[in-house]
């Protein structure tokens, strides 16, 4: 059963990573058929000559388990080929993005708050908008709309009058703009669109509130929706009975899921701590209180004989503790994590049911194989590998021992072996592990799983007020020490090749061994590559410049032999996250970077700056500098050398030049100049190839910059300006970031023409709103023989500026595409 559990898991796994599904689908069963053809007469032939064989020292007990190992990955690559071909059915025309379309549906979640408004998941049961015979439509049944509040719109017919104007369960008609779900594709960053696809989200979309939207059924009585609208009052009375209180919104979290009022500085502390898996309803907390029912169940049933004698106390503790399992669940919204662990206790609990005496591994192995038939995405996703890791790390060191440690020997060790055997995956995962983590989740998890959680549901669902302000309390003195330890350091590392990662399990399974095993060192060497393999290094005069995908915004990393520079942040999303914190952040640690020796914000535009605070407050940055006044809070948060940028700023670094060619240090006395035109305009010139960095530099910006090379050139080569030689050497570079994304205030002729770029980067996001590049500006650079690359349908680009290829460029979902990924 392990084999075949192991098999089918990494079929479902193979076929996660494939390009295309149809491509990698029917070849998958043509090659199936054909191993099936191949291997059933050479098993007939195997066991026939049993006897031949085992003389020949053919051992047949291995080739059965090989046999089985091969058809049970067959057969997971088949079957999550079909769930995914039925799930990616249900799309969204392209040709249908962004336009109007007038539905009914049923607010099917519980709806989030967001600073604009409110954001839901939607049932769509009918489409109004009438159909061309040609063109029809098809809206998935199943997406996720936002709603933005605007105080000219008019006011829903039958709204109420609190604030929110939805509330699960409804039945609405809408105007509705959709898009397919799309994703900023970033090394070691979030897919969006793999998530939506594992949530069934098939797209995303917001409400057009000026078109006017009409409420038709006060509750829609279905299982699901009934389940909703508890949520929602549950979370209602969280947040009405600890208003003001600063941990309200983890205690909201912890109980009904929500976690969008946890704001970023807590994040911040619990991702530092290594608690973070804690705030959101983790599998743990599942665990221990069905845990907690189970051993109260059994400890009042023993106590009544008559009870006993008509079912044994372990079946009614079981059944107790798989309840308060599905009750919690379904409170927290049986989210797609919540599902799997469900799934696990609810395998345990039928083989304990029916007295079946099965191994922990067979168990194991048994939920492994539902949880992945049931969620054939669940292979990619963190959570299943750290929470099967986590108990099968349990399993590993416990079960089968003589002599049982003491309570406290056992919780120890436990905790020892959880984080040592969990540090391989959350590098390769996070590129960190906070040094702290085990000192914090040995005093977070019981606090946090067996008071803060069961007194908060308990409070949340009783009419006693006390009782959630005590879980506050408790929870408030918990955040105290995490606070206090989040200030320690943690360890971060390059993420390691496939190679080192198998042989840290296996150091940690040796190390794991019991006392007296004899060479247990070894452990220790092979767990050593984790830490010391790290990427290749450049040489002296090569660069690598990574630019982002942000969405419409701008992030681009530069990186030489021994230094790191980054140009902007990103944009902010929300009050809870920005492009910082969700993408720089990661890539970055990803990449093996533990700090930045020089950050340039070029200018105050949310979505250039939005993401600066995260990196300043998670990464050691050496200095800062930025366009901005000198009492910009970024300027404040920075610790380091903080200056303005202006014009004949210049530093080597690794024979790699970089200089700051706008604005003029003249410019700032100048209160009329826009912030996109006093954008930090940087080139970085290397023997191999230039990068142009030009913000959101606009027409006048351009012509300012223009002249102002001009003049500078001709002053140091000392020529006349009217013979042009060489005027634009500063200007010309081989990449250039288009400014201000390819609005048509930008990228004059005369501009495009000084720089004449061979590459030519647009950054910007998936049918944004600004509608950029402008087709004008991109015919226009396209004119110029430059070849065009875009972030939004390219995902986040690699430029390496090295002697063997001189300038080559990496488009992400060109290198690593995912068959769930739109074709552009």
């Amino acid at each position: 059963m392990v084999l075949v559990a192991l098999g089918f898991v990494f079929g479902a796994w193979l076929l996660q990573q494939q390009p295309s599904l149809y491509d990698s689908y029917f070849p998958s069963i043509f090659i199936g058929l054909q191993a099936l053809w191949i291997l059933a007469p050479s098993l007939a032939i195997l066991i026939y000559f049993n006897r031949s064989l085992h003389q020949l020292g053919v051992n047949q007990k291995v080739l059965k388990n090989l046999g089985n190992l091969l058809v049970a990955g067959l057969l997971g690559f088949v079957w999550a080929a079909n769930v995914a071909a039925v799930r990616l059915s249900d799309e969204l025309p392209k040709d249908w993005q962004q336009k109007s379309i007038n539905v009914i549906g049923v607010v099917a979640s519980l709806p989030e708050v967001t600073e604009r408004g409110e954001r839901f998941k939607f049932d769509v049961e009918k489409i109004l908008t009438p159909q061309a015979p040609f063109n029809q439509i098809h809206v998935p049944q199943h997406i996720s709309l936002n709603f933005y509040r605007n105080v000219k719109s008019p006011r829903p017919e039958n709204a109420p009058s609190a604030s929110n104007h939805f509330h699960a369960g409804e039945r609405w008609q809408f105007t509705i703009r959709l898009k397919r779900p799309h994703t900023t594709y970033n090394p070691h960053g979030f897919d969006f669109e793999a998530w939506a696809l594992a949530e069934n989200m098939r797209a995303t979309g917001s409400v057009h509130s000026k078109s006017g939207y009409k409420k038709l059924t006060n509750f829609v009585w279905r299982p699901t929706y009934v389940v909703e609208n508890l949520r929602e009052k549950v979370g209602s009375r969280i947040s009405q009975t600890l208003e003001n209180k600063p941990y309200a919104g983890v205690i909201r979290a912890l109980v009904v899921g929500d976690d969008s009022q946890i704001t970023q500085d807590q994040w911040n502390v619990f991702l530092r701590t290594g608690v973070n898996h804690l705030v959101s309803i983790s599998g743990l907390h599942i665990t221990m209180l069905a845990g907690l029912a189970f051993a109260m169940a059994s400890f009042i049933w023993r106590r009544v004989p008559s009870l006993v004698m008509h079912m044994p106390a372990r079946k009614v503790a079981t059944i107790a503790g798989l309840l308060v399992a599905v009750v919690y669940a379904l409170l927290a919204g049986m989210s797609v994590p919540t599902q799997r662990t469900l799934l696990m206790l609810t395998t345990f609990a039928i083989a304990l049911l029916f007295g079946r005496n099965l191994a922990i591994s067979r168990a194991l192995a048994i939920a492994v194989l539902v949880v992945v038939m049931v969620d054939p995405w669940a292979v990619i996703a963190p959570g299943f590998w750290l929470s099967f890791g986590a108990v099968a790390l349990i399993a590993y060191i416990t079960v089968g021992r003589l002599k049982p440690f003491s309570a406290f020997k056992t919780a120890v060790h436990t905790q020892w072996a959880i984080t040592l055997g969990l540090l391989p995956l959350l590098i390769v995962m996070f590129g960190q592990a906070s040094i702290i983590s085990p000192v914090a989740n040995a005093f977070a998890i019981p606090v946090i799983s067996l008071l803060v959680v069961p007194l908060s549901i308990l409070g949340s669902l009783m009419p006693v007020d006390f009782i959630l302000h005590a879980a506050h309390f408790v929870l408030e003195i918990c955040m105290q020490g995490l606070v206090f330890l989040s200030d320690l350091p943690t360890w971060q590392q390059a993420a390691p090749p496939i190679w080192a990662l198998l042989l840290a399990v296996l150091g940690v399974l040796w190390l794991l061994l019991p006392r007296g095993f004899p060479q247990r060192w070894l452990g220790f060497i092979l767990f050593l590559p984790l830490f010391f393999v790290s990427p290749a290094k450049l040489a002296k005069g090569e660069m690598r410049a990574t630019v982002l995908d942000v969405g419409q915004g701008l992030a681009v990393v530069v990186q030489t032999r021994d230094h790191t520079f980054l140009y902007d942040a990103g944009p902010r999303f929300s009050t809870q996250s920005d492009a910082g914190s969700r993408i720089v952040v990661p890539f970055l640690r990803g990449v093996g970077i533990k700090k930045l020796d020089g950050f340039i914000v070029s200018h105050d535009d949310a979505d250039h700056s939005g993401g600066a605070t995260s990196v300043l407050a998670q990464l050691p940055v050496t200095w800062l500098i930025s366009s901005f006044g000198m009492d910009n809070n970024l300027h404040e948060i920075s610790t380091k050398k903080s200056i303005r940028c202006f014009a004949g700023q210049t530093w080597l670094w690794d024979q790699v030049k970089f200089e700051v060619l706008a604005p003029t240090l003249a410019s700032y006395e100048n209160a009329n100049i826009k912030d996109n035109n006093r954008s930090c305009v940087v080139k970085v010139s290397s023997q191999f190839g230039s990068l142009l960095l030009t913000g959101d530099i606009e027409k006048e910006a351009e012509n300012a910059l223009f002249e102002d090379v001009i003049e500078d050139t001709a002053l140091q080569a000392n020529v006349d300006k009217a013979s042009g030689e060489d005027i634009f050497s500063r200007l010309k570079s081989d990449v250039l970031i288009v400014p201000h994304h390819g609005s048509k205030t930008s990228s004059t002729r005369e501009f495009v023409q000084a720089v004449s770029a061979q590459h030519v980067i647009f950054t910007v996001g998936y049918l944004n709103r600004f509608k950029h590049p402008k087709p004008l500006i991109e015919k226009r650079y396209e004119e110029s023989g430059a070849l065009i690359h875009r972030s939004d349908f390219q995902g986040a680009l690699t430029l390496d500026f090295t002697r063997i290829n001189n300038i080559s460029v990496n488009a992400l979902r060109q290198s690593q595409p995912r068959y769930w990924h739109d074709k552009y």
